[in-house]
């Protein structure tokens, strides 16, 4: 937990942006997991935690934009759950770690909305993303629950936008906390990349690392050798000499701040012929659009600049050919690079997705595209200093689309098809970095994990 004075400082910044009315955050429930006793590892919810910080089920959070009060609701333990959880602090206790002095039960926030929208005060609230929090928000408000995203209040989604979108040094602290505990993550995978090793064993190891370095992965473990498949969470294979295994992996910290990082490692440590340059299109990708980033530019430039670098080195390899600018503003290299170069993270791998990516990564000036690839970039506004975001281009050679555009005669202008088809068993690259917005330009972010051509293999080659 941070110190109070900064969950205060947060909590005044949102009332001054709201303006008026009440601000209800509720804090997430224990899910079950097969049966209400047996739950899944509990996560709270982002916003409740950036504003109030306290990590337990059943807590709500009000903000009264007009008295400048801030409330949290909830019950204290009883002598059952002492003696199944121990003691714990009382709801008043928890409070007070984050400077928030008026507490109640939390059968009384019944009352409090009641009251309030019988004034017909506004009870601004976010769209909820659980089942759960949606039957609870209708029982509060009296909303069906298939209206609540309609009614999900605007205003409260881009002040909150607004605020977690900056990264003060505390947060970009903790961010770097999770990416090394990733690069611990990501250079065991590179060493364990032997011909005969179980998928399943590295992705299980690499698991360990991050719930041993204090939390629980990100995201589900993306790991295999048909990174072809963009999120592949099948380990089932055995890992075979001269094929290339594609790792997306991240933790969290204690306080919930994510990593996420990629690497694409050849098994058995050398990369052949074939992969090589494909590989060093990808890398080089990913560095000028590192390189790229400052404060100003649209990451939708960025994000385009990426794809030039990779459908240039992909001419000169054979598989695209033509005018690079002219292929790109087509769309012809999306059959490589079918998605967005990278999206903000935070207490969020793809921070606060859930309030909408149209508010997160797109504004008035910026909006999305509908061509295919580019309008999947989750990330395409003007970057700001402390933003933190990540760097992600990728190379695949995804059969079915291949197939599913030679038939259609597609940008055939642009791509080589008869090249193209031999690529159909070569899988897929990625190359990931979380990188923050600075003043001037940009930092990479925690401890750099391999990812030329040599330091990979010398990684590969140390298990």
């Amino acid at each position: 937990m941070f110190k109070a004075e900064l969950y205060r400082k947060r909590r005044a910044q949102l009332r001054k942006d709201i303006g008026s009315g009440l601000i209800l955050l509720l804090g997430n429930v224990e899910a079950s997991f097969n049966y209400p006793a047996n739950t899944y590892h509990f996560r709270q919810d982002s916003s409740f935690l950036y504003f109030f910080g306290l990590d337990l089920p059943g807590l709500a959070g009000v903000l009264d934009a007009d008295t400048g009060e801030d409330w949290i609701f909830g019950n204290d333990v009883d002598m059952d759950d002492i003696i199944w959880m121990g003691v714990l602090p009382t709801i008043k206790e928890l409070a007070q770690k984050v400077d928030v002095t008026k507490t109640a039960p939390y059968a009384s926030l019944d009352g409090a909305l009641a009251d309030a929208l019988a004034k017909n005060r506004v009870v601004h609230f976010l769209p909820p993303y659980r089942g759960e929090t949606s039957l609870e928000l209708e029982r509060l408000l009296k909303i069906p629950a298939s209206g609540l995203k309609s009614a999900a209040s605007l205003p409260l989604i881009k002040a909150i936008v607004k605020q977690r979108s900056v990264k003060d040094q505390y947060e970009i602290a903790e961010i770097e906390k999770a990416i090394d505990a990733a690069y611990l993550m990501h250079t065991t995978a590179m060493k364990m990349a032997q011909p005969g090793t179980w998928e399943q064993k590295i992705a299980g190891t690499i698991e360990g690392i991050a719930l041993a370095n204090g939390g629980p992965v990100s995201f589900p473990i993306i790991l295999s050798m048909n990174g072809q498949t963009l999120h592949n969470h099948d380990h089932s294979q055995i890992l075979e000499k001269g094929r290339l295994m594609v790792v997306d992996a991240g933790c969290e910290t204690g306080l919930h701040y994510a990593s996420d990082l990629t690497r694409t490692t050849p098994v058995g440590g050398t990369f052949t012929d074939r992969q090589k340059p494909v590989y060093e299109a990808v890398l080089a990708a990913n560095m000028k659009a590192i390189e790229a980033i400052r404060p100003g530019v649209t990451y939708r430039e960025v994000h385009l600049l990426s794809a030039r670098v990779l459908a240039s080195a992909l001419k000169e390899i054979g598989l695209m050919k033509g005018d690079i600018d002219a292929a790109v503003e087509a769309g012809a290299h999306a059959l490589f690079f079918p998605h967005g170069l990278g999206h903000m993270m935070g207490l969020d791998v793809h921070d606060m997705e859930n309030l909408g990516q149209i508010y997160v990564g797109y504004d008035d000036e910026t909006r999305p595209s509908k061509q295919f690839g580019l309008a999947s970039l989750r990330m395409g506004r003007r970057l700001e200093p402390g933003f933190v975001i990540t760097v992600e281009p990728g190379c695949y050679f995804i059969p079915a689309l291949i197939d599913q555009w030679k038939a259609e005669g597609l940008h055939r202008d642009f791509i080589n098809y008869d090249e193209v088809v031999k690529y159909k068993d070569f899988g897929g690259i990625r190359i990931e970095d979380d990188v923050l917005v600075t003043d001037t330009g940009y930092r990479v972010l925690g401890r750099p994990v391999p990812k030329t051509v040599k330091d990979v293999e010398e990684m590969v080659r140390k298990g």
